[in-house]
C-alpha cells in the first residue's frame, strides 16, 4: 500500500507547487488542529450561490460536525480551556511557546482528575502562570490573575495544587530579568538599567537577594539606580509599575543601599 501523494512531480519548485499541507498540530487547539471546518459561506469553489437543497445538507453536516468535534465533557472541557488560554495569552501578550506549555500543563491537570469540581478558568491560569515560572517568562501571579479575572488566592491555590499533584519544580525567578519589563514601562534609559543590573549582581555576591519577591528587588534596584544616574523617578511611581507595595520598594532600597554601602 503506498503511502505517498497521488501525483508526481519532476522538479522542486513543482514538487513545492503541489505540495498541501494543513497547519501544524498544537497542543493549545481542543483538537489539536486535526479536525475539519465546515464554512457557513454557502456558496461553491467558482463563489456561485449553493441550490437550498444543497444549503440544507450543509447545514445538517455542519450541525453533525460540530457535534463530534466536542462530544464528550472532556472535549467540552478542554473546548472552553483553550478558548480561555487563548485569550489570557493574548492580553498577556505571551509567546506562542509558552502557550503551548501552558496548555500540555491543563492537559495533564485534566487527565489527572484535577479540574473536576473547580474552575476551568482557574485551572487555565494556573497552567498559564505555571508555563511561565518554568520557562522564566516575567509574567506575575497578580498579572495572570488580573487578566482571567479570577481572585489572585484561587489561582494560586490551584498553582500550588498543580505543583504537587503533578509533581512540578520551578527554577527561582531572577529579578535581573524583570528589569527590563519594568524599565521598559516607566520609560527608563537604558544607562540606568544596566547600573540597576549592576546593582542585583553586587547584591546576589553579598547572599542579599535570598528568599526576597524578584519584582520587588528589580523595583528597588531601578530605583536605587535611578538615584545614581540622577534620573527623577519616585518609589510610587516605580512600584506601580511593577506592581507591587510602595513599603516593599522603600524596604528593598534600605537594604540594597546599606549592604552595598551605596550613598543615601
Amino acid at each position: 500500500m503506498s503511502r505517498g501523494p497521488e501525483w508526481r512531480a519532476f522538479t522542486k519548485e513543482e514538487k513545492d507547487e503541489r505540495g498541501r499541507v494543513g497547519i501544524p498540530t498544537s497542543f493549545s487547539i481542543h483538537d489539536k488542529g486535526l479536525s475539519t471546518v465546515i464554512d457557513r459561506v454557502n456558496r461553491d469553489a467558482f463563489g456561485r450561490q449553493l441550490p437550498m437543497e444543497t444549503r440544507m445538507e450543509m447545514l445538517r453536516l455542519r450541525k453533525w460536525q460540530i457535534r463530534t468535534r466536542v462530544h464528550s465533557s472532556s472535549d467540552r472541557n478542554l473546548a472552553q480551556a483553550m478558548a480561555e488560554l487563548d485569550r489570557l495569552t493574548d492580553k498577556l501578550h505571551v509567546p506562542a511557546n509558552v502557550k503551548e506549555s501552558s496548555a500540555v500543563v491543563y492537559r495533564k491537570a485534566l487527565d489527572n482528575g484535577l479540574v473536576r469540581g473547580r474552575s476551568i478558568a482557574a485551572i487555565a491560569a494556573a497552567s498559564l502562570y505555571a508555563a511561565c515560572r518554568s520557562s522564566e517568562t516575567p509574567r506575575t501571579l497578580k498579572e495572570v490573575a488580573a487578566a482571567s479575572r479570577i481572585k489572585k488566592k484561587d489561582v494560586a491555590r490551584c498553582y500550588r495544587l498543580l505543583l504537587r499533584e503533578l509533581e512540578m519544580s520551578m527554577p527561582v525567578e531572577d529579578p535581573i530579568r524583570c528589569i527590563s519589563k519594568i524599565a521598559s514601562r516607566a520609560e527608563i534609559s537604558m544607562q540606568t538599567q544596566q547600573s540597576a543590573i549592576r546593582v542585583l549582581k553586587d547584591a546576589r555576591k553579598k547572599g542579599v537577594v535570598a528568599g526576597k519577591d524578584p519584582m520587588g528587588l528589580a523595583a528597588a534596584a531601578l530605583y536605587v539606580a535611578c538615584v545614581l544616574e540622577n534620573e527623577k523617578k519616585t518609589q510610587k511611581e516605580i512600584a506601580e509599575i511593577a506592581n507591587v507595595t510602595e513599603v516593599t520598594v522603600r524596604n528593598r532600597y534600605k537594604g540594597l543601599k546599606d549592604s552595598l554601602g551605596l550613598p543615601t
